[in-house]
């Protein structure tokens, strides 16, 4: 297990060092003075060079990167020329925000997929695993925001039960922000729950067929503590893996969901820095969601090792 661990930890800090430098080289190649676009054409060009200064774009690429590099591992992600303050500040106002709805979005996510995924295995050929499949196709086809756009005229204009957007912050209370973040919730957990029970059918039809289910069956078990007891448990590898990376897709790629509902999260918050062209809070909220993502297949990598015991035991 310690080998194991090992191995995962130097892949995820390989891989994060590796997305630093890409991140740092694709806003190098971006087109534009930043300086220039932030104060405006009508500036001169000293305030166009103080200010490259005060941004640090008057090093060269390497010293640039390492001066970047050093202070992120520190745990400073330097101050927005935008907003006037750390970056820092920034990221934790929006993370309020994007991580609750990350994280609501996931749960019905999986509530809704692995009850659909183990009806559909459960009823392999039949009318109710096409019509499952059927409907968690087209929910794979069909894009989140149209969802969102579907969920407010049905939710907040046609019914008035929820916002159509706006977030009031957890000062307003618990209930209030909670409803806000709903409707967006929804509309991110329903594309990705028709691709996790999908998964989850996949999963559940390759271990129904191994010979200890047919075993339990014939000592009698009950059918639904086979599904729930035995198969489940067994197909939860695919799964797990497709929830780890749908937490970090929920997290990280919210852009179109956030805008939306006009929602202040960090999908917000890098739209507005690129249009802005505030390269310091676009870096550095971008290595953020790639720790993050890293962090999080790390997590799913280790949770393998619980799932199967066999690979305890794996170098």
């Amino acid at each position: 297990m310690t080998a194991y661990l090992a191995k995962r930890l130097a892949i995820a800090a390989i891989t994060l060092a590796l997305a630093s430098v890409v991140v740092f080289a694709v806003l190098e190649i971006v087109p534009g003075d930043p300086a220039r676009v932030m104060l405006g054409m009508n500036a001169s060009e000293a305030q166009v060079e103080q200010l490259r200064q005060q941004m640090g774009l008057d090093g060269g690429p390497v010293q640039r990167y390492l001066h970047w590099a050093g202070n992120l591992l520190s745990l400073d992600f330097g101050r927005s020329y935008t907003y006037s303050v750390p970056v820092i500040d920034l990221v934790t106002e929006r993370l309020a925000v994007s991580l609750p709805l990350a994280l609501i979005a996931l749960a019905l996510s999986t509530a809704i997929a692995i009850p659909v995924g183990l009806y559909a295995a459960s009823r392999r050929g039949k009318t109710g695993d096409v019509i499952s499949m059927g409907a968690a196709q087209l929910g794979v086809a069909v894009p989140n925001f149209w969802f969102a756009l579907l969920l407010v005229y049905l939710f907040a204009v046609w019914l008035r039960w929820l916002p159509a957007g706006g977030f009031p912050g957890w000062g307003a209370g618990i209930w209030p922000a909670l409803k806000a973040l709903m409707l967006p919730a929804l509309a991110l957990a329903l594309p990705q729950a028709a691709i996790l029970a999908r998964v989850t059918r996949s999963a559940l039809v390759d271990v129904l067929s191994e010979d200890y289910i047919r075993t339990a069956r014939a000592k009698g078990m009950p059918w639904r503590r086979v599904l729930w007891g035995h198969a489940l448990r067994n197909a939860l590898i695919p799964v797990v893996t497709i929830m780890g990376l749908q937490f970090a897709f929920l997290l990280a790629g919210t852009i179109i969901i956030e805008n939306v509902f006009y929602l202040p999260g960090l999908g917000r918050l890098i739209f507005q820095a690129i249009t802005q062209r505030d390269l310091i809070v676009v870096e550095s909220v971008v290595m953020l969601l790639v720790a993050t993502v890293i962090a999080v297949n790390l997590i799913v990598d280790l949770s393998y090792a619980l799932v199967d015991p066999r690979l305890r035991h794996r170098t």
